[in-house]
């Protein structure tokens, strides 16, 4: 698994050895970023964009958002057999230091969603089998954690049957493999 754009394009990922983390396929965040940057349905600037990168397991989004010159990217990850290869992955890219990571459990400990800080792009990879996207995607707007012009994109297993709020707009939906990729906002 390597970085596949930006300024440290090519540069390897460390992966995972156990079965606990499912890292993002290089294709479907190939098919991501494009969508991101070519999308007529939303705008965000990538480039000037806060990331939250929530489930960060081995970074592999974050990575990506950073290499393509994210002002901010926050990991958020607390399963212990991952957070070593994270923090190695981060530092293997030596000259950035705009990120920070909450060794957190989202679906426990929410409180850092509290922050006056406010995210243009939020991305939830969560374990396929998680049930709970309802209770994240009601916190983050509870606490009004995404911009108003933000966008969440939530990575699933393509069977998957999540009961979204009311208030979440699903502004696009693909297929890749077993996974869907949704990009939605609050209204």
């Amino acid at each position: 698994m390597r970085i596949i754009g930006g300024n440290f394009k090519g540069k390897k990922i460390l992966e995972p050895k156990d079965k606990e983390t499912r890292p993002l396929k290089d294709l479907t965040k190939e098919s991501i970023f494009n969508i991101i940057n070519h999308s007529n349905k939303f705008s965000i600037n990538l480039e000037k964009s806060y990331v939250l990168d929530l489930f960060s397991g081995s970074g592999s989004f974050g990575l990506e958002c950073l290499s393509r010159n994210a002002r901010h990217v926050s990991f958020v990850e607390n399963y212990k057999g991952i957070l070593t290869i994270l923090k190695k992955n981060l530092l293997n890219l030596k000259a950035i230091n705009n990120y920070s990571i909450i060794e957190k459990n989202i679906l426990i400990d929410s409180d850092f969603l509290e922050k006056k800080e406010k995210f243009d792009i939020i991305f939830l990879d969560p374990p396929y089998k998680e049930k709970k996207i309802n209770t994240i995607l009601n916190n983050i707007s509870k606490f009004k954690t995404l911009k108003p012009d933000g966008i969440i994109i939530i990575h699933r297993h393509k069977k998957e049957k999540d009961n979204f709020p009311e208030e979440f707009k699903i502004i696009e939906e693909k297929k890749y493999g077993i996974s869907k990729i949704i990009f939605g906002k609050f209204i």
